[in-house]
């Protein structure tokens, strides 16, 4: 029952109903809380002073409020109840200064009514908190609302429900907890007060003892007071006006007011309604259950979803591992060919080292011995031998020339490491395998003028030069679609709509390079470009409000597009292949949003499903 408390609770005060009353809205409100939110319309606005006056429409005319409202009784089921005819039910629109609420300055008069309920002044106004609409209140006042007997009723039970353990209501002090009650008594016993206050002996004896609990259902079951007529407060219910759907008394027959309306007995109205609200409940617990299965289905879903991202983490972790360890391997090989280069190098420098010490050392011992004979006083010897060693000194430094005092080999390493491609590819991994895509533009590789909004989805430009803006994910298989929706379109540009490498240049129109394949449209035309390569013109362009779709089907390596559920010209590019991303190029006269996770148009899937 717990979950009942808010339809207890008054919407104003927040705490359980106090005398409620019923508006003519079926909604609920304590009666002090009812008189706290009234508000009164100056008298020279008023639906009287108005006919009277004959004054002109106004912004505020209740009768003009009447025809437009929402809540007649053709429309929505909703009458006002009887007495309340003359006034129209509208929405209360008044403006600050038009409105004052009450109590007023000066206190009512006294009278025999309770406070709630007390006379109010004419012209007065209440709006139902909860739908809205407003009432314009006759003589009676407040006294005019049914009081909610049955609500009164069913909050008294709750509140019963909800209490602690019952307590013996004999006991002077520390009432202990009830073991029994006596249903003629209509009082709860401890046992040492049953035994002392109701002996089991005399007139007592007869008494029915029942548990607490039980005492408690029999308590709710005990009839309650009957609800008496709102006009005349000394008469009860006794029939049901069929058309003002409310209970009336006798004399509201008898005074004319429902003489002319269908009437039925009271009891057999109350069966069918409660049999009516049976079967309305009956259809609303089967919602109700169907509810409760669809939260156990989406608790399952939750539960699913962690195991499964729990499963595609692993695997995410063993692909990138696979990744490390393949570039790990790649890593030990290219250290292999340094490692061989290094050694080459060394080989030959040693090699060259040594051999160049070798001519060095023969050539200091012919230096060394040719200074020798220089010093030799004997000119017969001296000749016999100088046109040997002068052509031995002349072959020497002839071996020294050609190359040989330069080094064979260069410090450098000729190696350079070309690792764009698997950085570009590095950049690139990104989950391209899902039946329908969700993405957004990215802002991280957009160009800098590019201004987004709505979660991304929503690209504008601060440039009055088309720059480029990709989505985040990008495709290399399946079928993919997704439409962009012009959201500004000024001074007619020629906004461009495709599919880019993620290398596309950013800022040109799509299509100039050949990174990107696109098709560029203005109010009266479209082309097709790649390369800078113009193709297709087609009649139809784009206003504010179209609808471009783009189609990538890399099962068939085509490139399709459409403008408001229309292909626009043949098939725009074949045989594309590789990795897409979808691309748009603009400027500030444009701005459009992108709509993802579309399933491929049916016409598209029968034509392909026929070929």
């Amino acid at each position: 029952m717990e979950e009942m408390e808010e339809e207890l609770k008054c919407p104003v005060c927040g705490s359980f109903y106090r005398e409620p009353i019923i508006l003519p809205c079926s909604h609920n409100l304590c009666q002090a809380c009812a008189r706290n939110i009234l508000v009164q319309t100056p008298e020279s606005e008023s639906p009287q002073s108005r006919r009277a006056s004959g004054s002109g429409v106004s912004d505020y005319d209740y009768l003009d409020l009447d025809k437009m409202s929402l809540y007649s009784e053709a429309d929505s089921g909703y009458g006002s109840y009887g007495g309340f005819a003359s006034a129209p039910t509208t929405p209360c629109q008044r403006s600050p200064n038009g409105v004052r609420v009450f109590p007023p300055a000066m206190p009512p008069p006294a009278t025999h009514l309770s406070p709630a309920l007390a006379s109010v002044p004419r012209n007065s106004c209440i709006t139902c908190p909860q739908c809205h609409r407003s009432l314009i209140l006759d003589d009676r006042g407040l006294r005019g609302f049914p009081k909610n007997r049955v609500l009164e009723g069913v909050i008294d039970r709750y509140q019963q429900s909800k209490a602690a353990a019952l307590k013996c209501q004999l006991c002077e002090k520390a009432p202990k907890e009830a073991t029994v009650m006596c249903e003629q008594c209509d009082v709860f016993y401890c046992d040492p007060c049953r035994l002392r206050c109701h002996p089991p002996r005399g007139p007592l004896a007869k008494h029915r003892l029942v548990p607490p609990a039980q005492g408690r259902v029999s308590r709710r079951l005990s009839p309650r007071k009957v609800s008496t007529c709102t006009d005349h407060e000394l008469e009860n219910h006794s029939m049901y006006c069929v058309q003002c759907k409310m209970p009336v008394c006798y004399q509201c027959l008898e005074e004319g007011k429902h003489s002319s309306h269908e009437v039925k007995a009271l009891g057999a109205m109350w069966k069918l309604h409660k049999s009516q609200l049976s079967q309305a409940l009956n259809g609303l617990s089967d919602r109700a259950k169907e509810a409760k299965e669809f939260l156990v289905q989406l608790r399952n879903m939750v539960q699913q979803i962690q195991e499964n991202s729990v499963e595609f983490e692993a695997c995410l972790v063993a692909q990138c591992d696979a990744l490390i360890d393949a570039l790990n391997r790649r890593k030990a090989q290219l250290l292999a060919r340094v490692n061989k280069e290094h050694e080459h190098k060394l080989k030959v420098v040693r090699d060259q080292i040594s051999h160049c010490t070798v001519k060095l050392r023969q050539t200091t011992g012919l230096m060394e011995y040719c200074l020798e004979v220089i010093k030799e006083n004997d000119p017969s010897g001296f000749l016999q031998i100088s046109d040997a060693l002068i052509r031995r000194v002349h072959l020497t430094e002839d071996q020294w020339g050609k190359g040989t005092l330069t080094p064979r080999m260069t410090t450098d390493f000729d190696l350079s490491l070309d690792n764009s491609p698997l950085l570009q590819s590095i950049h690139q991994l990104d989950f391209v395998q899902m039946k329908v895509a969700w993405f957004a533009f990215d802002p991280g590789s957009a160009h800098s003028d590019i201004i987004f909004s709505n979660d991304n989805l929503t690209v504008t430009c601060s440039s009055y030069d088309d720059r480029v803006v990709l989505g985040k994910t990008g495709f290399s298989k399946g079928v993919h679609y997704w439409e962009l929706t012009v959201d500004r379109y000024d001074n007619h540009p020629d906004p461009a709509f495709g599919v880019a490498r993620i290398d596309v240049m950013k800022d040109v129109m799509l299509g100039r390079d050949d990174k990107a394949w696109a098709m560029y449209v203005d109010n009266n035309r479209s082309w097709f470009m790649h390369n800078n390569s113009h193709t297709n013109r087609t009649e139809g362009g784009i206003t504010k409000g179209a609808t471009i779709g783009v189609l990538l089907d890399l099962s068939r390596k085509t490139l399709t597009f459409f403008i408001n559920d229309e292909q626009q010209g043949p098939i725009a590019f074949e045989n594309v292949e590789g990795l897409f991303f979808p691309a748009v190029s603009l400027n500030r006269n444009v701005q459009v949003t992108l709509h993802t996770g579309l399933p491929v148009p049916d016409f598209y899937s029968s034509r392909a499903s026929i070929a």
